[in-house]
């Protein structure tokens, strides 16, 4: 009999580690790719807890348990996990080590598992409990999956190419450069273990993932320029084949770790982000020498070439027509009161089906109305959804997958209602104006090349902190080319903290969110996100060196009538006419009726 209960789950996981001799486990939202979204194999923490969201993590003890989540899922935690059952505990404030050791007794085994966790977070966690008299200890497969009775197998989806067209370089030329960073760098060989940078590599895309198109594999390129790519030999078709050449020889997945004992007296290059501990250990077991350093497709896949950036603005301007008459219909419909969380995402994706290749979300579509708002990262499902209300805030970010691009998008809308309540409160329009100006000082600001994420974030802020508010999530990250929605290393956040990536300057060819937000627990939340590409700026009589600047590429009407026009001065009416002038050019050519109307009528100046 299925175990239906988290109760149930709870319990035949402790008795599963009393067997071990274990008095602990940690677990993660990840999988043996330390990958941000997981398939459904490796849902582990929500097959246990019941949390939906995308970062956390749970430590199960004999006696209790705790939850542990940032700012962004403070209030969806308690939602969607019973506080019976686990403590909720916020990051960075709250240490798991701390509370370990405060919760478990002195000479206490906590498991692990050596795939789902980095070499440093090992590291760390183990010199944490040892101040306790508390030992870590790698587990010999995950007890998890021990008790979890119906765990889905891994996607049996075939990979396929990503056209050059769309790639822009060949993967031939990809794995070359791999090859001559290697030889630069002394290193025999590199392990890529993020599937975001084993499809860029390989100009491969897959279907193990919901919502990233990536294919479950990891790829090891040799410095001669030859690799092997580690894949379920079925998922592999004579099309993939023949686009990889005979320099990349495909070996099945489960081969994986037994391959790196091949590497006996090499050198080999592992990121400490994205290669596991498991990883590290395999190749020492094996006597290579691990050496830690950041995968070499990082940085070419974040600065997207000339292909790739014209590719976001073809699928922008697509995706942007659909998100366009989305918001035209719910204009018109949710003043009747008819539409709630779920209708309103599946019609907005209707809307994208309709306007091109579609080839899934980028991510679950953030569909929050009225106090669900206040939750950055909430998700909507059938018992958490509720009606949009008339004479309320809605707030919607979604995003799509395209053949040439990634998109992400949030708009904030006032729900119209009778009376008093068909415009939105003083309140609302106040916090919304704050947010979009801080929103345009970043999209307008120049800054010198070297800048990192970290200097930009308080730009975005500025205004709502004159006013005694602040939000508490980053301000923008990196985005792929249908790829990750999230992707690294740059970013745009307060510096140091939760953050990873402020300190990467920013360069040319990346693309990021720009998405200040403003969240008022208990009643609405208010967030304004465009995708943006770094760009060179020339500036007249500018000193030496390099400067950059942002080029917008969402273009969607924001929402006028949530506008405090008075606060707005003259530059930054001059950017919003100019961006709805743009947002024109390129909807009106694709859109006709009614949904055209509505956005001549959306577009005009202020």
């Amino acid at each position: 009999m299925l175990m239906q209960t988290h109760e149930a789950r709870l319990d035949a996981l402790r008795t599963e580690l009393a067997n071990r001799d274990l008095q602990g486990f940690f677990v993660p939202i990840s999988d043996e790719h330390m990958s941000e979204y997981v398939g459904d194999y490796a849902q582990r923490l929500q097959w246990l807890t019941g949390f939906a969201g995308s970062a956390g993590s749970a430590v199960v003890l004999k006696d209790n348990a705790a939850m542990f989540v940032d700012g962004r899922y403070t209030l969806q935690v308690t939602e969607q996990v019973d506080g019976k059952l686990y403590e909720y505990k916020g990051v960075p404030q709250d240490d798991p080590a701390d509370w370990i050791g405060a919760n478990a007794a002195e000479g206490s085994r906590i498991g692990y598992d050596a795939w789902l966790h980095t070499r440093g977070w090992v590291s760390s966690m183990t010199e944490k409990l040892a101040e306790h008299g508390i030992t870590l200890v790698p587990v010999d497969g995950n007890p998890i999956d021990a008790v979890w009775q119906d765990r889905p197998e891994p996607s049996p989806a075939k990979a396929f190419v990503q056209a050059n067209e769309h790639a822009g370089r060949s993967s031939s030329a990809k794995r070359s450069e791999i090859a001559e960073w290697l030889k630069a760098k002394k290193l025999d060989a590199a392990v890529i273990s993020a599937l975001d940078s084993v499809a860029w590599t390989l100009n491969i895309r897959g279907k193990d993932v919901p919502r990233t198109p990536v294919a479950l594999s990891y790829l090891l390129v040799h410095a001669d320029g030859t690799a092997e790519w580690f894949i379920k030999e079925d998922k592999v078709d004579d099309e993939v084949r023949q686009s990889l050449g005979n320099a990349v020889r495909i070996t099945p997945r489960d081969a994986f770790e037994g391959s790196l004992s091949g590497l006996k007296g090499k050198r080999v290059a592992v990121d400490p982000n994205y290669g596991v501990a498991g990883i590290f250990q395999a190749l020492e077991d094996g006597g290579a020498s691990p050496v830690a350093v950041t995968d070499p497709a990082i940085l070419p896949k974040a600065q997207k070439n000339p292909a790739e950036q014209q590719g976001h603005r073809d699928a922008q301007a697509r995706d942007g027509a659909a998100v366009a008459r989305f918001l035209r219909w719910l204009e018109v419909e949710g003043p009747k009161g008819g539409v709630d969380e779920l209708s309103a995402a599946a019609r907005l994706q209707e809307f994208r089906q309709a306007h091109g290749d579609l080839r899934d979300l980028s991510f679950d579509t953030i569909s929050a109305a009225g106090p669900h708002g206040a939750s950055p990262h909430y998700r909507v499902d059938e018992d958490s959804n509720i009606p949009l209300a008339p004479g309320s805030v809605y707030l919607v970010d979604s995003g799509g997958q395209y053949p040439d691009g990634t998109t992400d998008i949030t708009r904030t809308v006032w729900i119209a209602g009778e009376g008093d309540a068909a415009n939105p409160p003083a309140e609302v329009r106040d916090r919304f104006t704050r947010v979009l100006k801080g929103h345009i000082a970043l999209d307008r600001q120049v800054f010198p090349a070297g800048t990192q994420g970290g200097q930009l974030d308080a730009i975005a802020r500025m205004h709502l902190w004159q006013a005694g508010c602040d939000y508490a999530h980053g301000t923008g990250h990196g985005v792929g080319s249908f790829l990750m929605v999230h992707e690294g290393p740059q970013r745009i956040a307060k510096p140091g903290g939760a953050y990873a990536g402020t300190a990467q300057p920013l360069l040319e060819g990346m693309i990021l969110s720009n998405e200040p937000g403003y969240y008022k627990a208990g009643e609405y939340g208010i967030r304004i996100e465009n995708l943006v590409l770094t760009e060179k700026r020339e500036i007249a009589n500018a000193d030496a060196g390099e400067w950059l600047g942002f080029e917008t590429l969402t273009l969607v009407p924001i929402a006028r009538n949530m506008l405090d026009v008075d606060l707005l001065d003259a530059d930054e009416r001059a950017w919003w006419n100019s961006y709805h002038a743009k947002v024109h050019g390129v909807l009106a050519p694709q859109l006709e009726g009614a949904d055209r109307e509505w956005l001549d009528d959306a577009c005009k100046p202020i």
